[in-house]
């Protein structure tokens, strides 16, 4: 196998994260907005965590991208 193409399967495979990512932050704000929904006064309380959590699972995706970047570009 070529040293190009097995650039690109390696990050291609390091971008499936991404997906994971996606269905994670759907949870996180569909979560939020059930909570919010079925007690309003409490969804001021959970906003921090709603952050906390966005800011976690957003990193993973910048992980990620940076990974496929790295088998691309320097390896």
């Amino acid at each position: 196998m070529e040293l190009e193409a097995a650039k690109a399967i390696g990050a291609g495979i390091a971008t499936i994260a991404l997906a994971g990512v996606g269905i994670g932050l759907g949870n996180i704000f569909g979560s939020y907005l059930n909570g919010a929904l079925r007690n309003p006064s409490a969804a001021p309380k959970v906003f921090g965590n709603l952050l906390l959590g966005f800011a976690l699972t957003e990193a993973v995706a910048l992980f990620a991208l940076v990974i496929a970047f790295l088998i691309l570009f320097v390896l």
